[in-house]
């Protein structure tokens, strides 16, 4: 890279007001809500399935165990899942269909975990072995409750989980690359597409804390590492990024890697759900270029350093902004099923 010096930088750390400030931010963006998320979340409870399956909690808990006891790969993965499922069409399961117009053969789908689609179909056929359960509880409140049990599981809260979705009868792979936020977002771009999800930037940011037990291949971080034809590393790639990173990066990723290649996004506890994710960007060791603007971008720095700071504030944060999250394109009546099986409507 030539005499060009990539170095950390550093930012105060939030004084006392401003770290007030953010909290009453926090607060007042969970109780934000758009009127046609209430509308379409109405049907949501977390008592839903009190009377019809009482025990669909403990069995999609119990698939979650064994599953990331055979592989922690799963946790990353189901959360993802979540994500791209309720960004893509809404919270309707869509993005597990199978089939010629699926959504996870199409744009950033294509690398959804195996693993986490196999813990979804493993949590159905528990619940539906169940007598009282069979053919009650939707995929998409399945995948709902998986991922909270995947963060709950590797060291992030435990919340209760909103009830009631219904399954999709579509999936449009068309719509899956102008959905989903690209590893080469600057703010405006994030802030733009969270909040047609009716997403604040605090719940943006708190959600990119999910990263924190996420990996990412090596394609989505690649020019960030080095000089391409017409550009110097990093050029034209997002923020800078830590000389000595940088550096060990280029062994897990050198020019001829492989296709499966991959890093851990979150480089100071990799495995376990806390705020490291945020120390990780003060640090400027952020591998995608839309986590590392959240720090460089001074208009988001302050809520970075907050979280890095107050792992509960974090929670709080990612808690409320999972709950908005799962009510966004929420099915209702006619538009809606109980899949019987995941892959495919009814």
């Amino acid at each position: 890279m030539g005499s060009r010096r990539l170095s950390s930088s550093s930012s105060p750390p939030p004084s006392s007001r401003q770290m007030s400030m953010l909290a009453a931010a926090v607060v007042v963006a969970s109780m934000a809500c758009c009127a046609a998320a209430a509308q379409q979340a109405a049907q949501l409870s977390q008592s839903y399935y009190a009377s019809t399956c009482p025990n669909v909690e403990t069995l999609v808990r119990g698939a979650v165990t064994q599953k990331l006891q055979e592989t922690f790969n799963a946790a990353p993965g189901t959360l993802r899942l979540f994500f791209h499922d309720c960004f893509v069409r809404g919270c309707d399961a869509s993005v597990l269909l199978s089939g010629p117009d699926d959504e996870h053969s199409a744009g950033p789908d294509t690398t959804l975990s195996p693993d986490a689609l196999d813990l979804i179909t493993r949590a159905k056929a528990a619940v539906d072995a169940d007598a009282q359960c069979a053919n009650k509880v939707s995929c998409a409140d399945i995948l709902a409750l998986a991922a909270r049990d995947v963060v709950s599981q590797t060291g992030g809260p435990y919340y209760q989980v909103e009830l009631g979705r219904l399954d999709g009868k579509v999936g449009t792979r068309a719509v899956v690359k102008h959905s989903l936020p690209g590893a080469g977002f600057d703010l405006d771009q994030l802030n733009k597409l969270f909040a047609a999800n009716g997403l604040t930037q605090t719940d943006m940011i708190a959600l990119s804390g999910g990263h924190t037990i996420g990996v990412t291949h090596c394609d989505k971080f690649v020019r960030r590492l080095y000089p391409f034809k017409g550009s110097g590393a990093g050029a034209g790639a997002g923020p800078p990024m830590n000389l000595y990173f940088l550096r060990q990066m280029r062994q897990t990723c050198p020019l001829n890697y492989s296709p499966t290649a991959f890093a851990m996004l979150d480089a100071v506890t990799p495995r376990k759900f806390d705020n490291g994710y945020y120390q990780t960007l003060q640090q400027m060791k952020g591998l995608l270029a839309s986590d590392q603007v959240l720090f460089s971008d001074r208009r988001s720095r302050a809520t970075v350093n907050y979280f890095a700071a107050n792992q509960t504030a974090f929670f709080d944060a990612f808690v409320a902004a999972m709950a908005k999250l799962g009510r966004v394109g929420v099915k209702t009546g006619s538009d809606g099923e109980i899949r019987k099986v995941c892959t495919k409507v009814n």
